[in-house]
């Protein structure tokens, strides 16, 4: 645990007080959210939908740009992309997501512009307008959900709600968790005066990694450690080229030998090739500016290369070829030469694979891969038998 110094709690205070913007599709306007507010308000239903709760707090990149060190111009924590909120709650049965699902849902439309006839808006509309995508995971370590609001320029206010969770964190770097309670609450008792340094309130953090130290010693020196990397669903793969993109190195010898078991677990959960394709596109718009995403794909196609044990051949060269696929169609947006790669492909791959952007292609999902229905994992709780998935192609983006 650590105690926050006044720079970091006005930090922190910016964070929460700076306006995010959730935007809508199709003629829904776009919302401004000051997260404090929204914090406040959303614990407020929670508490009257009898959702019990324990603590709420700030994670991610934003607890990392509060507890860095050093602030210094490219630094990849000076600033933060996603603001990721944690409320750990209890959540007994399936019917509480339902619950806290219509609190997120009501709670965001209490910040819809003043013109807008609220009465007239139910949350499933809500849900389809604002919603980028929901998650909800049950098994036998795991219970907890996720919703995120959608920001086009990256800013996602990403919710999660969470009973238990075995793994919760991928690198030390991200292992920072802020407890926000002391400080919302300061808001409301002193709601007229401004904090300074002889009166501000107290605000505990906590590294899940295991050592607050180390772990913030890893960030202000951007270094990579991790522990059981095979725990985590794909591996930290993605984040992993991601920090080697921007110049984080390995924190010991031994971070660079369990990139074979990051690849394993990224093959073992994404196993088809246009999953693969489609969960980097999505990682790459979501992290990676369009400058950096060619240095990103050529060190995650450097990683798999040289570390991936557990596809066959013909797989391998197959994820091999779409990523340098991917790189190819980055050329035209920088100045990078180009770089051609062959492999010998098999007659079971689809030449239509190359990658776009803006490519329609055929995909056959039980649901399309946009839909921001709750994406359920695990079987804890039985859920109604749906219809076997037609074989027919749904054509998505």
């Amino acid at each position: 645990m650590h105690t926050l110094t006044f720079d970091e709690v006005s930090r922190l205070d910016a964070v929460l007080t700076d306006i995010i913007q959730v935007h809508g599709r199709g003629n829904f306007p776009t919302i401004e959210v000051q997260p404090k507010k929204f914090i406040k308000l959303l614990t407020t239903k929670l508490t009257e939908s009898n959702i019990s709760i324990k603590d709420y707090r700030v994670n991610g990149s934003a607890a990392s740009h509060v507890l860095n060190e050093k602030h210094e111009a490219g630094n990849l924590n000076s600033s933060y992309n996603d603001l990721d909120l944690i409320f750990n709650v209890s959540i007994p049965s399936s019917s509480d997501f339902t619950l806290i699902k219509e609190c997120v849902l009501n709670t965001l439309m209490e910040f819809l512009p003043g013109e807008v006839s609220k009465e007239r808006i139910s949350s499933l509309t809500m849900k389809e307008a604002y919603v980028k995508k929901m998650v909800k995971v049950v098994n036998k370590n795991d219970t907890w959900s996720l919703i995120s609001l959608t920001n086009q320029e990256g800013c996602d206010i990403e919710l999660k709600f969470v009973d238990t969770m075995k793994r919760k964190f991928q690198f030390s770097v991200d292992s920072f968790q802020i407890i926000l309670d002391s400080l919302i609450k300061f808001y409301d008792v002193l709601s007229d005066i401004t904090m300074s340094e002889t009166l501000f309130p107290t605000v505990l953090a906590e590294s899940v990694y295991g050592d607050f130290n180390e772990a913030r010693y890893h960030l202000s020196n951007k270094l990579i450690a991790t522990v059981n990397p095979e725990e985590i669903r794909g591996g930290g793969l993605l984040k992993y080229c991601l920090l080697l993109c921007c110049g984080f190195q390995p924190a010991s010898e031994g971070i660079t030998t369990m990139e074979k078991y990051m690849c394993s677990r990224f093959f073992i959960d994404f196993k088809d090739l246009y999953v693969q394709q489609h969960t980097l596109d999505g990682y790459l718009n979501s992290h990676c500016s369009i400058e950096n995403r060619y240095k990103y794909l050529t060190i995650l196609h450097s990683v798999v290369e040289n570390s991936t044990v557990c596809l066959m051949g013909h797989e391998r060269r197959q994820t091999l070829r779409m990523i340098q696929d991917m790189c190819n169609q980055m050329l035209h947006q920088t100045n990078y030469p180009q770089i051609t790669v062959y492999y010998p492909v098999t007659h079971s791959y689809i030449p239509h694979s190359s990658y776009n952007s803006r490519q329609h292609f055929n995909m056959n999902f039980a649901r399309p891969p946009h839909s921001n229905e709750f994406v359920v994992m695990g079987h804890q709780w039985k859920a109604p038998t749906s219809p076997r998935p037609s074989t027919k192609p749904v054509t998505c983006c």
